[in-house]
């Protein structure tokens, strides 16, 4: 351990620091209970209230106690422009939808979504005009229900003199646009292009236009029939009180597609990758988390595993790689191995791996790129000047397959890949998998740190789709559809699916009404965010939730 805190304290390697951390935790302060301040300034007190008493307050419950407070002629002298400056910049949060959030929230705790609206409302409040402003997916995070509170600020930055470029999937917020660009016509390689621009209606009426033919209701996202009948067996988790949550009874119903679904700080997050989560993990698989406050859990002999399907990167260097993560490059190592000229050489699979001597290029150490250490900056990485970024040594890119050397396989992309190895069963099956989620176009051996979250989380459920089922695993992923087009998440519909037709439990924290219709059990929280959530608003199939009066998921549905 001492050892382990001296390096953690005089190392300037980012990952050496990741790889401490996962045997750290942290603790609340003894000293102050983490309130920050000593006992002097606590002694401080504002109707009642001391410093640490009011960054507990939600924003909500902070703006009306401002609201309500108590000043004689001279404190209201004194406090005036203070208390504007605050009424202005809480009702700028207000207006984004994040008067969920105590005002003590940690920064690192925060969703990239709550960040940038966090940023956006800091904005509005500086009045600043001849702007141009650019935000990437606002809407991820956001209930239907809140997102028209964010187009109202979008909005009023605009009306200011401002220009706002917004990258959107988002169907309202692409009809509340000015002026839409389209690009296409399909992804990466087949990319680049501008297919349309104008005015919404005019995206609609041009035939070239994917995303028109969407917004016009000539296509529509592909809905899979739900798994339909009761649930035999279901996990049932009690008494979950973490955070916002009511000390509420959730149950699972297992081999189903279950979408929990709530305004922005209804306790969605909470509820499942803070406390169902952690105690599967624990439960299960051994693991070592702290889980949110429950009472119980029922129904734990019937599941084998969980997997957490998230948006974090499939490695932290550019080692990592598609054809690494989902296995694909074992037999395609095998299949060099075999040719006439490796065999005459004695080159065996481990000499077309560049994660090991023999055949890697020794300079970049098989990465393609060496990695320059900025001290206080991001790391940086240049080509690899010796190999060209192809990663081996000139020995192996000697050897060719199919008038292919490995280099070049691996710069291939997975559509071409599948045309390649057509007749190569065990590497075309897992391209196959890797096409059906939408990722035809990144190439086997791209870095992982150049792939988006969204790519990330695709490659894992391609890897999980390629396995031969065993047990029963519930697979949880937060927002799948962050960063998809209409087409793609019909797609990715069809992908949970698959997942549920092998006999496993899907569950989805999403806002997507496309996703939600195409559930077999859907999990309302809210009503509200914050101190006003919390609760099971309305569980059932998607028509009873639209039936369901007090869901606002409900009353989305409805009008969609």
């Amino acid at each position: 351990i001492p050892q382990m805190e001296r390096r953690y304290r005089e190392t300037n390697s980012d990952y050496i620091r990741q790889e401490t951390e996962k045997f750290m935790r942290e603790i609340v302060c003894s000293e102050c209970g983490g309130k920050r301040l000593k006992p002097t300034s606590l002694s401080i007190f504002i109707q009642e209230r001391n410093f640490s008493e009011v960054l507990d307050m939600t924003i909500l419950e902070f703006t009306r106690w401002v609201k309500r407070l108590t000043l004689n002629d001279q404190e209201k002298t004194i406090a005036k422009p203070i208390l504007r400056e605050i009424e202005t910049r809480s009702s700028f949060l207000s207006n984004v939808g994040l008067e969920y959030l105590t005002l003590s929230r940690s920064a690192v705790t925060l969703s990239g979504g709550e960040a940038q609206r966090i940023r956006l409302a800091s904005q509005i409040g500086t009045g600043l005009t001849g702007v141009l402003y650019v935000l990437d997916e606002p809407s991820i995070g956001l209930h239907p229900r809140d997102i028209n509170r964010l187009l109202e600020t979008l909005e009023e930055l605009r009306d200011l003199g401002n220009t706002v470029i917004v990258v959107e999937h988002d169907e309202d917020t692409i009809r509340a646009a000015d002026w839409v660009i389209d690009m296409g016509p399909g992804a990466g390689e087949k990319g680049g292009q501008i297919i349309a621009e104008g005015t919404p209606s005019q995206i609609e009426k041009n035939p070239k236009s994917i995303t028109g033919q969407y917004l016009s209701g000539k296509k529509k996202v592909s809905r899979r029939p739900s798994h339909n009948g009761s649930a035999p067996y279901q996990l049932v988790l009690r008494g979950a009180s973490q955070h916002n949550l009511k000390s509420i009874d959730v149950s699972f119903p297992l081999g189903k597609l279950i979408t929990v679904t709530g305004v922005s700080g209804s306790g969605k997050s909470t509820l499942v990758n803070d406390t169902l989560y952690k105690i599967l993990v624990n439960e299960l698989q051994n693991g070592r988390q702290t889980p949110g406050a429950y009472k119980r859990i029922e129904g734990l002999d019937l599941v084998t595993k969980v997997i957490n399907i998230d948006q974090s990167a499939i490695g932290r260097t550019p080692r990592s790689n598609p054809a690494t993560y989902t296995g694909v490059f074992t037999p395609i190592r095998e299949m060099f191995s075999q040719t006439q000229e490796a065999r005459s050489r004695g080159y065996k699979p481990g000499r077309f791996s560049f994660n090991v001597r023999g055949g890697r290029c020794e300079t970049c150490r098989g990465d393609g790129q060496i990695k320059i250490e900025m001290q206080f900056l991001p790391d940086m990485y240049i080509t690899c000047d010796e190999c060209h970024g192809k990663r081996y040594n000139r020995e192996v890119l000697q050897i060719d397959f199919k008038g292919k050397n490995i280099s070049e396989v691996l710069d291939m992309t997975v559509s071409e890949a599948l045309d390649f190895f057509s007749n190569f069963g065990s590497i075309r099956g897992k391209l196959a998998v890797l096409d059906s989620v939408g990722l035809g176009y990144i190439r086997l051996g791209q870095p992982a740190t150049t792939l988006s979250g969204g790519e990330a989380q695709r490659i894992k459920l391609a890897s999980e789709l390629s396995k031969i089922p065993r047990g029963h695993t519930i697979y949880l992923l937060d927002e799948p559809t962050t960063g998809l087009h209409f087409d793609d998440v019909s797609k990715l519909i069809a992908v949970l699916h698959e997942l549920v037709d092998k006999g496993h439990t899907v569950i989805t924290i999403e806002h997507n009404l496309d996703i939600i219709r195409s559930s077999d059990w859907v999990i309302d929280l809210g009503p509200e965010g914050g101190e006003k959530g919390g609760e099971v608003v309305a569980e059932g199939t998607v028509e009873e939730i639209m039936k369901n009066k007090r869901s606002y998921t409900g009353f989305a549905l409805r009008k969609g």
